[in-house]
């Protein structure tokens, strides 16, 4: 996977991708948090609306992650963990994003193992998750697990609500706000230690 680390504003950020899915966001955060001395890992990506009350292009910063995902088995638990993001990063983000002028939407998301799964997945939104995606739960656990911070931004592509949908160039080349808030978020961070 390449990674590349410049200068935003001053302020070295690494950039690279996690590839799709739980088990590679496992792997790659697991890496970074514990191989190579990361603090904090700012996922983002897009997402599907599973709430009526989101439309296409708005941010959702994760405050927690639901998964169908057993991922969270490994640590042995004698119950049920919930992935949550860390406070600092969450409170920074809202604080950059209304820097920008955004209004996020903050709150639970809902971690997929499954990106075409026959069952509803808005039955999650009925118990107050936001959006689908599918790597939050395992940036969030082994975050803990390592004891540094994480956080999911995801700006809506589509809508299972709807059946709206954004063509694939406007994700590829339009969700710079997420960006933007993403990069003001680790530089602030950076510059508050």
């Amino acid at each position: 996977m390449l990674g590349y680390t410049g200068l935003y504003e001053g302020v070295p950020v690494s950039v690279m991708a996690s590839g799709m899915g739980v088990p590679s966001m496992g792997i790659y955060s697991h890496e970074l948090f514990n191989f190579y001395g990361v603090e904090n890992i700012i996922r983002i990506g897009s997402a599907g609306a599973i709430s009526p009350r989101l439309r296409l292009r708005d941010l959702v910063f994760a405050m927690s992650s639901c998964t169908n995902s057993r991922f969270g088995d490994q640590f042995g638990l004698p119950g049920q963990i919930a992935p949550t993001a860390d406070f600092s990063l969450l409170e920074q983000a809202v604080r950059s994003a209304r820097a920008l002028g955004l209004q996020p939407v903050v709150g639970p998301v809902f971690c997929s193992d499954t990106f075409y799964d026959e069952r509803s997945t808005l039955d999650w939104g009925k118990m107050g998750a936001l959006a689908v995606e599918m790597e939050s739960a395992a940036l969030y656990l082994n975050a803990a697990r390592a004891g540094k911070r994480a956080l999911c931004i995801c700006t809506i592509s589509d809508s299972l609500v709807t059946g709206e949908a954004l063509p694939a160039e406007d994700r590829q080349l339009t969700f710079l706000d997420m960006i933007r808030v993403a990069l003001n978020t680790a530089v602030s961070l950076q510059k508050a230690l």
